[in-house]
C-alpha cells in the first residue's frame, strides 16, 4: 500500500471562470456530479471550492457547500478536502467558515503569503460572460494573498487541533517548505506529512522538470523520510509534471482548477476526463492508484464518520 499513488481531482477551484470553459462546474449540483464521476474515474480525493450558483464567481459562503458535501459524501466514499485558500480576494475568516462547520478529513494550507497573478489570462478573452470575471483577474496585479505565520498558526489551532482535520500543505515555492521544516521542528504539525507541490502560478515556482527536482530536494532535505508528495502543475504541463512527479516516487493532482486542458488547445469535458487520463498513465507505467480507504491509511485521517456534514 506504501507504493500506491494517490490521485487528489480539484474540482472547480477560484482560478479560472466560466468564460473560460463550458465545463467548469458552477452549481452545488454540478461540483457534486462532476466530484462523484472524477471519484468514480480513481481520484480518491476530492479537493473543493464553492461557487456563486448563479454567476460561477468564487464564493466562501458555508451555505453554499453544504449544498454540495452532504451529497458528495452520499454518493461516494471519497476523501473531502476542503479549501482554506478560496480566493486572494477573500478575508481568512471568510475562508475559514466553511471549513470550521465542515470539520472536514482534510483541508488545503497554503504555506505563506504571495504574489498570485492571474491577470494574464485576461488577455484570452475579448467578451466575457460574467462582469466580475475581468475584474477579480485585474484584483489580482494589487492583492498580496496572504497566509502570514499568524494565519497558518490559527488554522492549525481551529482546524487541525479543533476538529481533527489534517492537512495538505500547499508550497507554490521552496521558501514555503522552509516554513513547514519550520513548524515541523516545532512540534505544531505531527507526521506523516502531504506536501503538495504547486507549480507555474505567476508569483510562485515555475512550471519545469528542474523546478520540481528543486522543490523535492529541498523537501527531502529538510522534512526527512516520512512525508508524502504530491505535483500538481497549473495550465498544460499538468499531466507532463503529474506524471514525473509519480516516476520520483510522488501523487499526483488533477483537475480544472489546475488546468482546463485535456490535450494541446482542447479542453477537458470534465473533472473525470483528466482523472482517467493520468490514471491510465499510471498504470501504464506500473503503478497502482490508491482506493479511498487505503488513502486515509495513508494520511492517517480521522474517517468520513467524523466529519461534521
Amino acid at each position: 500500500m506504501a507504493n500506491k499513488i494517490i490521485i487528489t481531482c480539484a474540482v472547480t477551484g477560484s482560478i479560472h471562470t466560466p468564460t473560460m470553459s463550458p465545463h467548469l462546474p458552477i452549481t452545488p449540483r454540478e461540483i457534486a456530479d462532476q466530484a462523484v464521476a472524477a471519484a468514480a474515474a480513481g481520484a480518491s480525493i476530492l479537493h473543493l471550492h464553492g461557487r456563486d450558483p448563479a454567476t460561477g464567481q468564487p464564493t466562501a459562503d458555508p451555505a453554499v457547500f453544504m449544498q454540495f458535501l452532504p451529497e458528495i459524501k452520499r454518493r461516494c466514499d471519497a476523501v473531502i478536502n476542503i479549501t482554506t485558500g478560496g480566493s486572494s480576494l477573500m478575508t481568512l475568516e471568510q475562508r475559514l467558515a466553511a471549513p470550521i462547520l465542515a470539520e472536514p478529513e482534510m483541508a488545503s494550507l497554503n504555506m505563506g503569503s504571495m504574489n498570485f497573478g492571474l491577470f494574464p489570462m485576461k488577455k484570452r478573452h475579448a467578451k466575457w460572460r460574467f462582469d466580475w470575471e475581468p475584474k477579480l483577474l485585474d484584483a489580482t496585479r494589487e492583492v498580496v494573498f496572504q497566509n502570514t505565520f499568524a494565519n497558518i498558526e490559527q488554522i492549525f489551532k481551529t482546524l487541525g487541533d479543533g476538529c481533527g482535520t489534517r492537512f495538505e500543505f500547499e508550497c507554490y515555492d521552496v521558501g514555503h517548505i522552509q516554513t513547514l521544516a519550520f513548524y515541523l521542528r516545532e512540534g505544531l504539525i505531527k507526521k506523516p506529512l502531504f506536501v503538495q507541490f504547486v507549480l507555474g502560478v505567476l508569483g510562485g515556482i515555475d512550471a519545469s522538470p528542474e523546478s520540481l527536482m528543486h522543490m523535492k530536494a529541498t523537501a527531502d532535505r529538510l522534512l526527512g523520510d516520512d512525508y508524502r508528495f504530491s505535483v500538481l502543475s497549473a495550465g498544460r504541463m499538468q499531466i507532463p509534471l503529474a506524471t514525473m512527479g509519480a516516476i520520483l516516487g510522488g501523487n499526483v493532482r488533477v483537475g480544472l482548477e489546475d488546468s482546463l486542458l485535456i490535450a494541446k488547445n482542447t479542453l477537458a469535458s470534465s473533472n473525470a476526463e483528466q482523472v482517467q487520463k493520468i490514471r491510465r498513465i499510471l498504470e501504464e507505467l506500473g503503478h497502482e492508484i490508491a482506493t479511498p480507504a487505503e488513502a486515509r491509511a495513508m494520511l492517517h485521517l480521522k474517517g468520513a464518520d467524523k466529519v461534521a456534514f
